[in-house]
């Protein structure tokens, strides 16, 4: 199927995922997780009504975001704090907070801006080290240096379970840890396990392969 029909799929299992947990469907935003994927594709589930995208990588954020201006850009993927100065002004929202040096440079670069960057705090929820993510004993303290940065905005938090466990504990450990911290905003679940997520609480969910199908190979 095309991607206009994979997107309406996708729209429909959200549906179905918000009706078993007894949400309203808005209360869930599906960012469209377009790395790797041409600008057509992308411009094809714009046409077909998707109005957020995600990127991982910094550069192509940039191309995207400035060929596609009408879009909402996601920056999704591990930051490097030498590509603060690309991402922040082209992303509306951060996933991948995760040590206070990021932090700062992404302040800083919004203050040179004069702009308010949101961030969500990304959490390894599965204490796996080959990921990035502040350990959830390192959170409580970074979200209190985040909110003494005044052109930083903390709406949430971010994780990705690692794939071969179940990952409604880790779902559930991040919801609780949003709800201490009062938070709004949980981005978890990507095509394997979003309707899952959903279930548990997920208030932003990124697929991509359910959407763009494969990466095309480079």
């Amino acid at each position: 199927m095309g991607v206009a029909e994979n997107l309406a799929r996708v729209q429909e299992r959200i549906r179905a995922a918000c009706s078993r947990a007894g949400r309203d469907r808005d209360t869930v935003q599906l960012v469209a997780v377009s790395k790797g994927q041409p600008i057509e594709a992308v411009l094809l589930a714009f046409a077909a009504g998707q109005t957020v995208f995600g990127e991982n990588y910094a550069q192509e954020l940039h191309e995207k975001a400035d060929a596609l201006p009408e879009a909402e850009w996601h920056f999704i993927g591990a930051l490097q704090t030498n590509k603060v100065k690309i991402v922040v002004g082209h992303s509306a929202l951060v996933h991948t907070c995760d040590r206070a040096s990021l932090a700062n440079e992404l302040s800083k670069r919004a203050e040179m801006k004069n702009i308010v960057q949101r961030v969500l705090l990304e959490v390894n929820v599965g204490r796996e080290p080959q990921k990035g993510g502040a350990l959830p004993e390192q959170v409580d303290a970074l979200h209190a240096a985040v909110r003494e940065m005044e052109r930083l905005r903390c709406d949430g938090l971010m994780c990705i379970p690692p794939p071969e466990q179940d990952p409604r504990p880790h779902f559930r450990a991040l919801r609780e840890m949003r709800d201490r911290l009062g938070l709004r905003e949980l981005s978890m679940g990507m095509t394997a396990d979003f309707e899952a997520a959903i279930e548990e609480g997920a208030t932003i969910v990124r697929i991509g392969t359910a959407i763009f199908g494969e990466r095309p190979r480079r």
